[in-house]
């Protein structure tokens, strides 16, 4: 394939998954230092346009030109360079535009530097639009070489406890417990990339694919692998459920809570009406469509296998909005009748559920995915599930 030049493949995803090793084949000058302590993901840059100085670690793809183009052969000049979370990316949209001022050109200009293409570099700077897009201006650092970033492929520890996004991602709530563990996961999580709600069908397919076969999901209460491709309104399609419903605070579908893909689930159109905007708990009649489900008239129980999952879902959602940034306090509580007001129940049972079914796999790569790939954050209760009891006992 030819890759001369790249152009934006998905606009809503933020990176590729996986990061592959490069072979440094010709030497390239390094200048000047960048501080490692509080690198980020390119990921984790797109996420944070807000005018921040910030180091980022990223292999370089080429030249970027315009706003969705980037070269990657016949370089043009020295000004800039785009970096990404994996060598081989070819979505602009994953990219880092980095600007390139005078004193850095001699050594990590492309036009003069080709062979840096495919290499790793460190980049100290303002997080703030370039070419219109995202970017990094002004770099006050620039090195060969990645910071203490941990790949954007490691997956947190399945057991909760410790994981490679402690010294980082996590560093201002490691240690911490109550209402001071959850102000720092509450500012931690908050930063993050908004979608729309057309982009959620796409990101669905991507966080909830079936790892037996790439062309299915995986229903959240029925369990059903099916096809990606029949999502829609009709009886057996499947459709996005709020798991965190979305009257309970009445927030809708608009960009925000209502496109949040950390609650958002594939789920059969039919069972997704009959679960409604019901709290959970234990008990009622068997759901047909959906074994091991239970409903009642005021309360829905997922099937043992997401129990867990559930629950996670809905402290998420509660940590992440906390009324701070125009959307409702939303609030887990112990009622079953909590109507259209911002809360969800009940939390004894949650949390209950989040101690009986751990994260697994499948919940740990659908954790890793939206961070890597759709909003540039992450559900701190699949990667340290023992904080749930922390912040609510």
């Amino acid at each position: 394939m030819d890759m001369r030049s790249v152009t934006r493949s998905r606009p809503g995803r933020l990176i590729a998954a996986i990061v592959l090793a490069v072979t440094v084949v010709t030497p390239v000058v390094v200048t000047g230092t960048a501080s490692a302590a509080t690198t980020l993901t390119v990921a984790q840059a797109l996420a944070a346009q807000d005018g921040r100085s910030a180091t980022v670690t990223g292999y370089v793809i080429g030249q970027p030109t315009a706003t969705t183009t980037v070269i990657t052969a016949n370089y043009t000049a020295d000004t800039a360079i785009a970096i990404a979370d994996t060598a081989t990316e070819t979505s602009t949209g994953r990219m880092l535009y980095v600007q390139v001022t005078a004193e850095w050109r001699s050594s990590f200009g492309l036009l003069t530097n080709p062979s840096l293409r495919g290499r790793q570099i460190t980049a100290t700077g303002t997080l703030t639009a370039y070419f219109s897009h995202g970017g990094l201006k002004n770099p006050t650092a620039m090195s060969l070489g990645g910071g203490t970033t941990p790949s954007p492929t490691a997956s947190p520890s399945p057991t909760g406890i410790g994981g490679p996004y402690d010294s980082t991602y996590y560093a201002a709530a490691v240690g911490r417990t109550g209402t001071a563990l959850r102000g720092s996961l509450h500012a931690i999580i908050k930063v993050q990339t908004t979608l729309s709600y057309d982009q959620v069908w796409e990101a669905l397919k991507d966080t909830d694919q079936d790892p037996a076969n790439s062309a299915n999901v995986i229903l959240l209460y029925s369990g059903r692998s099916q096809s990606k491709s029949s999502n829609g309104g009709g009886v057996d399609d499947w459709n996005r459920e709020h798991v965190w419903a979305k009257s309970h605070g009445d927030f809708g579908t608009a960009n925000g809570p209502g496109t949040d893909v950390h609650h958002l689930r594939p789920e059969d159109v039919s069972v997704n009406s009959l679960r409604g905007n019901k709290d959970f708990d234990s008990g009622g009649s068997t759901v047909a469509e959906a074994p091991g489900c239970y409903t009642d008239a005021d309360s829905f129980e997922p099937r043992n296998a997401v129990k867990g999952d559930v629950a996670r879902m809905i402290l998420y959602m509660a940590i992440r909005y906390e009324g701070d940034d125009g959307w409702p306090n939303l609030e887990p509580n112990d009622s079953v009748s909590n109507g259209s007001a911002p809360y969800l129940g009940r939390i004894s049972k949650l949390l209950a559920w989040n101690d009986l079914d751990p994260p697994d796999a499948f919940e740990r790569r659908r954790n890793q995915r939206i961070y890597e790939r759709w909003q540039g954050n992450r559900n701190p209760f699949v990667d340290h599930p023992e904080w749930a009891r922390a912040i609510w006992g």
